[in-house]
């Protein structure tokens, strides 16, 4: 386990570029790519619930850490619609606490809130010790949806990205280890799923007008990932970018990277033994009108 951990130690260095450089300047210098590679088949669902039986395992020891060691974790996801972030974050937290795993999902602000400074609805949900926070969307919003849809002024989003990247310091530098993930989805494919989600009663839940609205807007979106990446991709803040046009690799490749950026430490094997269960002294089931539902499987 301890050659597991060096490893982990390792790949975080590589994946991060160490600490003399910025680690989104090595990735910028390469075509942005918004497809999975088209010579990997789709994952057998078989092979995939097996890798995330596994990560399940090392989330459950990461949480146990973040528990007694008091450490603080905010991730933050943001990406294209249907890109999977909702599908992501609840493979992430299935088989994790939710008082340690908190899902952070915030609605349209409300009045009282549109006149507040921008990111101070957020700041009450930021982790305290022995928590991990997952914003899905975030205070990113100024620079992605809200701009492109006319919600906010472009001297709004300016000033935005001017001092979010201060903003995060501040976060960092309180203890808070701050994780950034935008998923990236093909037009091919996001058309696809936005068709299942009309087609499918299942789905249609997750078919907004605004996600109609955003659909024609694909460049319009590029343009103001490109300059969210240029402003707030810094040494303390930086995003990590997956291809989630196949889910199942997108999901394990992005918890398996959450994995390396954590310093945790794996869980001590416990006594599986169950003590002798206690004796019946005289204990009789009640005779008494209960309900039982039919049992019809």
């Amino acid at each position: 386990m301890s050659q597991k951990r060096a490893s982990k130690t390792k790949k975080k260095s590589e994946e991060t570029g160490g600490s003399a450089s910025r680690p989104g300047e090595q990735a910028a210098a390469e075509p942005f790519e918004t497809s999975a590679d088209p010579a990997k088949p789709k994952m057998r669902r078989k092979e995939y619930e097996a890798q995330m039986r596994l990560l399940h395992g090392e989330l459950v020891a990461l949480q146990e850490w973040v528990k007694a060691s008091g450490s603080k974790i905010c991730i933050v996801f943001e990406g294209r619609d249907t890109a999977g972030k909702g599908g992501t974050i609840k493979r992430i937290t299935e088989r994790v606490s939710p008082r340690v795993f908190r899902v952070i999902a915030l609605p349209a602000p409300t009045e009282r809130e549109k006149s507040q400074m921008y990111v101070q609805r957020y700041l009450p949900h930021f982790p305290a010790a022995g928590e991990v926070v997952i914003f899905d969307r975030s205070w990113y919003n100024r620079a992605g949806v809200e701009p492109v849809m006319g919600f906010c002024r472009p001297e709004e989003t300016e000033r935005f990205l001017e001092l979010v990247p201060e903003i995060e310091r501040a976060m960092v530098d309180s203890g808070i280890l701050l994780l950034k993930y935008w998923l990236e989805v093909s037009p091919e494919e996001q058309t696809r799923r936005l068709e299942s989600r009309i087609n499918d009663p299942r789905k249609v839940w997750k078919l907004s007008d605004m996600d109609l609205k955003s659909y024609s807007r694909w460049y319009d979106y590029s343009r103001a990932r490109d300059a969210m990446f240029a402003a707030t991709d810094t040494a303390w803040g930086p995003w990590f970018i997956a291809r989630t046009d196949d889910k199942k690799r997108g999901r394990l490749n992005i918890i398996t990277h959450l994995l390396s950026q954590v310093p945790y430490e794996p869980l001590e094997p416990r006594d599986g033994k169950l003590p002798k269960r206690q004796s019946a002294r005289g204990y009789a089931e009640p005779n008494l009108p209960l309900r039982y539902i039919a049992e019809k499987f």
